[in-house]
């Protein structure tokens, strides 16, 4: 049993809340009371050890719950060493985010992991040391802490499916230590893997095929989902569920306000399955979910599901039993893509008309591209009924955005292209995908207006989406595809370093002229961005629907608050179209502030247009 102070009330009410659920939980999972008490016990040390600043912070957010799903939420993902260089360098340049309406800065992963066996950073060697270049676990520290007095939120990456190989669990494992291997799937034949292989899906085929490592040395296989330097971690064990969630706690109390868990569906492992969503899933997050609402409750789980948004939902958990706060909307960002190179929107609609019928407890995470490729996870069921078929279908998206398709704008490059399947996903930056590389190149100033244009376009139907908006590091500016990662041999292997190019600060300077690109993208983003912090239909208490505008290549979203509705209508199409309202009365263009009357039909040029009703009347 632990000892508690008087002083710590609130740890022993939160725990009273909890301990029933999460012991018969823990129970269930591994019978084991002694690992039990001592998960209680350190999580106790880690709610002693927290700051006096972090323990105002978990009182004010429980009062106030909802905190992260206000309007005014926007982020930005980055990386450390493209962005300003280490972590004090982020801090540095703070006012420079606050300029951009951010209040969330997700930071991309930073934790030690060894160079050229990283994958991006997601292979963690040490959960309690950041890469030496980047800077210490004190300044990571300092950083949240400067962030807090800014009115600013920090996330961060936690893997918790795997760690890297060079991990101090794994080198002991590799030295045949029994204790360690069991905190791994080894196997000393090839019969079990082969079972596994048999059901379970390969995330990689083409950079990294099979799910299964053999080590020479030890003459063992080993678990490997992902990359052979990543090695999956056994659930099964206690000790290892209990070790990553002290690892989880320490990172909580360094002033992490969001965790992302990475690759949730695979943390639980049966042979016999895809080794993908299995309940058991379920109950590690729920745990953990308890866990930081006893200890930590100012911070809040995002997970990573890359799954069509009614079947990610079991991820939020129940209202009673809540599992994470938020969840990626992953296929709505593929489909956005897709609807761009067919100028149709009807998948468009349709998937977003399932995400507006969800509670409005749950809240996704919008995004129009991130660190990651785009994978072509479309409903190919639906698009079959529509005449596209899925290995055509896909190939004629990847010659869309790398533009070999005749009249497209956009440029890129594949990852993992597949040449049994013909199956490859997208690399490209948001304002290559729009134009915006291909007419500089050409110096075409009509086309540079027209790729603008549809850059702050879908800006603007990310920020209208039910959800919290996150930009990604140098869409605020522009800023195109970088082809330099070629000429490192580290890099030049993995295509995703097209997009993860080093930020521009020399264009950033010139955000503030309009004449610029760089300034017509700033400041139309900025403009978006304050209209979805001032409106009230913007709140996420607002009824949100789709409506029809008799026009596939249209897409208009409504938004109704108290009375007020909100328009906005966005043409996926390259030629001018005409959206049929059954609206009358007076509007008002957002944008523009143009006062018209709703006649029915509403022109639309490809340029965003955003309408709202009496909003300024």
């Amino acid at each position: 049993m632990m000892r508690m102070k008087k002083s710590d009330s609130v740890f022993q009410e939160r725990m009273a809340k909890h301990q029933d659920e999460l012991r018969w939980l823990y129970m269930e999972l591994y019978g084991n009371e002694e690992m039990f008490g001592e998960l209680t016990s350190q999580m106790y040390e880690y709610y002693q050890a927290r700051k006096a600043s972090l323990k105002n912070r978990d009182k004010k957010r429980e009062e106030n719950p909802d905190w992260f799903k206000k309007n005014d939420m926007l982020g930005m993902m980055l990386y450390l060493d493209n962005f300003a260089g280490n972590l004090k360098g982020v801090q540095k340049k703070l006012d420079y985010l606050k300029s951009c309406n951010v209040n969330c800065i997700h930071l991309m992963p930073f934790l030690d992991s060894p160079e050229g066996r990283s994958d991006g950073g997601y292979a963690v060697a040490d959960f309690r040391k950041v890469k030496p270049e980047l800077g210490t676990m004190e300044d990571l520290a300092a950083l949240t802490d400067k962030c807090h007095r800014k009115d600013m939120n920090v996330c961060m990456d936690f893997v918790m499916n795997h760690t890297s190989e060079d991990h101090e669990w794994a080198k002991k494992a590799r030295q045949g230590d029994g204790e360690y291997m069991s905190r791994y799937f080894f196997y000393d034949s090839y019969d079990i893997p082969g079972k596994y292989e048999e059901t379970v899906p390969q995330v990689f085929p083409t950079t990294a095929p099979g799910n299964f490592t053999y080590l020479p040395e030890l003459q063992h296989y080993v678990l490997t989902t992902f990359y052979p330097y990543q090695w999956d971690l056994n659930y099964k064990n206690p000790r290892v569920f209990n070790e990553m969630m002290y690892n989880f706690l320490y990172l909580a109390n360094q002033g992490i306000d969001i965790i992302r868990i990475d690759a949730v569906p695979y943390i639980w492992k049966e042979l016999g399955t895809s080794c993908r969503n299995l309940p058991r899933v379920h109950t590690i997050v729920r745990m953990m979910r308890m866990i930081g609402e006893i200890v930590c409750p100012s911070v809040i789980l995002l997970g990573e599901v890359v799954m069509e948004p009614e079947k990610v939902v079991p991820y939020f958990g129940t209202v009673e039993k809540p599992e994470c706060h938020m969840l990626y909307n992953v296929t709505t960002m593929a489909t956005t893509w897709h609807s761009l190179a067919t100028q149709d929107i009807r998948l468009l609609k349709q998937q977003m008309d399932v995400v507006n019928t969800l509670p409005k407890e749950y809240t996704f995470l919008n995004y129009l591209r991130c660190h990651d490729d785009i994978g072509w996870g479309l409903d190919f069921d639906t698009l079959k009924w529509w005449g596209m078929e899925e290995v055509s279908h896909k190939r004629y998206l990847n010659d869309f955005f790398t533009g070999k398709y005749e009249g497209s704008v956009s440029r890129g490059e594949l990852y993992n292209d597949d040449p049994v399947t013909q199956d490859a996903r997208f690399c490209g930056t948001t304002a290559s995908m729009c134009g915006v590389e291909s007419a500089g190149f050409e110096q075409d100033e009509e086309k540079m207006e027209k790729a603008v244009g549809l850059d702050l376009m879908l800006h603007a139907y990310m920020f209208t989406q039910s959800g919290i908006p996150m930009l990604y590091s140098g869409d605020e500016i522009g800023q195109v595809n970088d082809y330099s990662y070629k000429g490192n041999p580290l890099k030049r292997e993995d295509s995703r370093y097209l997009h993860r190019g080093a930020f521009h600060w020399d264009l950033a300077a010139k955000r503030g002229h309009a004449d610029t690109v760089e300034g017509k993208i700033f400041m139309g983003l900025n403009r978006l961005e304050k209209l979805r912090r001032q409106e009230a239909v913007f709140d996420t208490k607002a009824s949100v629907y789709t409506y029809d505008v008799h026009d596939d290549s249209i897409l208009c979203i409504m938004r109704e608050r108290d009375g007020e509705k909100f328009f906005g209508i966005f043409n996926f199409s390259s030629q001018d179209r005409t959206a049929w309202m059954q609206e009358d009365g007076e509007y008002r263009n957002l944008m523009t502030g143009e006062k018209m009357e709703m006649k029915d039909v509403f022109r639309m040029s490809g340029i965003p247009a955003a309408v709202s009703k009496d909003v300024f009347e």
